[in-house]
């Protein structure tokens, strides 16, 4: 079970390695896909950590403000390499976006009267929930098998996507609810 595999521990991985491997997700990640290439750099290519290890952290980059992808460098470079690996993690993730954000700005500015541009960030922003959507079904295939969490996934989703319901209380009242069902799941589980 993926689970019960170990994580390269922090010693494997350079500060440097930390650092090259967030310059190259901050330089080709866009809206919801960086959380995919980081789940596809840190845990596919580099095993850094396991697939529960980084569904944790992405729990945890969602809940605290600020940008879910810095917040889940930070975590990811804390639990390589600690402090120092954290400083790197997010450099490498913001460092390049502050650059591309630049150039896209000023391009925007001077194109955004082009139809065509419209269409090209339709585009991008149709790849970067197609690349969320991935890495969520194939983090799911590697989970343990249990009922709540899709329960919950598709919950949510219908609340916030169909219902157009505001997402704070719907995360208040969904928080709880998988908690609780993972404490019940929790004592049944030997």
């Amino acid at each position: 079970m993926v689970g019960q595999e170990e994580a390269v521990t922090k010693d494997t991985a350079t500060l440097m390695q930390v650092l090259l491997t967030f310059l190259k997700i901050g330089g080709s990640a866009f809206g919801g896909s960086t959380q995919a290439l980081v789940f596809r750099e840190v845990v596919d290519r580099r095993h850094w950590m396991t697939a529960e290890q980084f569904v944790a952290g992405q729990a945890i980059a969602q809940v605290l403000p600020g940008a879910n992808p810095v917040n889940l460098a930070l975590y990811v470079g804390l639990h390589i390499r600690g402090g120092l690996g954290a400083l790197a993690s997010v450099l490498g993730m913001i460092v390049p976006s502050f650059c591309i954000i630049l150039i896209i700005g000023f391009a925007y500015r001077e194109l955004s009267g082009q139809l065509a541009t419209h269409f090209v960030l339709g585009g991008v922003a149709a790849a970067g929930v197609g690349a969320t959507l991935a890495m969520g079904f194939k983090i799911l295939r590697k989970m343990p098998r249990q009922i709540w969490p899709p329960v919950v996934v598709f919950a949510v989703f219908a609340a916030v996507g169909l219902f157009r319901l505001p997402m704070i209380p719907v995360v208040m009242v969904a928080v709880p609810l998988s908690v609780a069902a993972a404490y019940i799941d929790g004592r049944r589980t030997p």
